[in-house]
C-alpha cells in the first residue's frame, strides 16, 4: 500500500474531485452522477470523480491510497462506495473547487476499483462551515487498486447525509427490494 495524500483539504459546496484531463474544464453534478450506483462518488464522466463531503465548507481529513488489490473495508468506516475508474492521461489529482489547490495522485493509465469511504458526515453536515482553529468532524479515504471496469454500489451506509444524497442520485428498478 502507497499513501499519495494524507492532509487537510478545503472543500466547498460539500465537493472535491479527482481530475485526469489537462484539458478539462470542470462538469456538472448530474453529469458526474447520471446513472450511477451511489451518491457519494460521481464516476460518470470519464476520467473524473465528483466526491461529496458533509462539511459545506472548510477543511476536512482527507488520504488517498493505492494498493495492490482490493484492501479489507475497516469498520470504523460509517459509509463506503465503490466505481470503476480509468484516468484520461498520468495527469492526475485531487483538486479542490473552483481551480483552488491541485495535489498529484501518481497513477499509471489503467483500469482501477475506487472506494470512498467516510465518517462524520452528519456531524460535519450540523457543522455546515469550519473555520481556521475549529476542530473538524469528518474524515475521508479514497483507496485505488488495479481491476477490470465492474459496476458501482453502496458498501456501507449509515449517516442521514449519506443516505439524502443516495437517494437523490440512485434510482431503484421497478419492483426492487428495499
Amino acid at each position: 500500500m502507497r499513501t499519495l495524500l494524507d492532509r487537510q483539504v478545503y472543500v466547498c459546496y460539500g465537493q472535491i474531485y479527482v481530475e485526469s484531463d489537462p484539458g478539462f474544464e470542470g462538469l456538472s453534478l448530474d453529469e458526474a452522477f447520471e446513472g450511477q450506483a451511489n451518491g457519494l462518488c460521481g464516476a460518470a464522466v470519464p476520467g473524473a470523480l465528483w466526491l461529496i463531503t458533509g462539511l459545506h465548507t472548510g477543511a476536512v481529513a482527507f488520504t488517498v491510497e493505492v494498493h495492490e488489490e482490493a484492501p479489507p473495508l475497516a469498520p470504523h468506516w460509517q459509509e463506503a462506495v465503490e466505481v470503476p475508474f480509468r484516468p484520461l492521461s498520468e495527469d492526475v489529482g485531487l483538486a479542490e473547487w473552483g481551480g483552488g489547490a491541485f495535489w498529484d495522485l501518481d497513477l499509471p493509465v489503467r483500469d482501477y476499483r475506487v472506494r470512498y469511504c467516510a465518517r462524520g458526515m452528519d456531524e460535519a453536515r450540523d457543522q455546515d462551515t469550519r473555520l481556521d482553529g475549529e476542530p473538524g468532524s469528518d474524515h475521508y479515504l479514497l483507496q485505488f487498486w488495479p481491476a477490470a471496469p465492474a459496476p458501482g454500489g453502496i458498501l456501507r451506509r449509515t449517516s442521514g447525509t449519506a443516505a439524502y444524497w443516495h437517494a437523490e442520485f440512485v434510482t431503484e428498478p421497478e419492483g426492487a427490494a428495499r
